[in-house]
């Protein structure tokens, strides 16, 4: 089990497919709810994915772009992410 002091430093090590649920999304970026869905809305935070009827997470992976470029980061950067993982 990982302290959760270290969760944070360990985001490398997973998948980035892994999906998260919404407190773990919020205990790594620190934001609010309402302003994580603000910024959802406005693009500058990566949109969940479904995962059930009443059940939606994020993949880990953007969430960790989002986390190594807070301050600039639009959802564009995540199609840019896929493109040079294709080549």
């Amino acid at each position: 089990m990982i302290p959760p002091h270290m969760e944070k430093y360990c985001m490398a090590y997973q998948s980035p497919l892994r999906m998260m649920r919404l407190d773990e999304v919020l205990n790594l970026t620190g934001l609010s709810r309402a302003t994580l869905y603000r910024k959802i809305a406005a693009g500058t935070f990566p949109p969940q994915h479904k995962l059930a009827e009443r059940c939606c997470g994020w993949r880990a992976g953007e969430v960790d772009l989002w986390l190594r470029n807070p301050v600039t980061f639009t959802v564009a950067d995540l199609d840019r992410d896929q493109h040079r993982d294709a080549a």
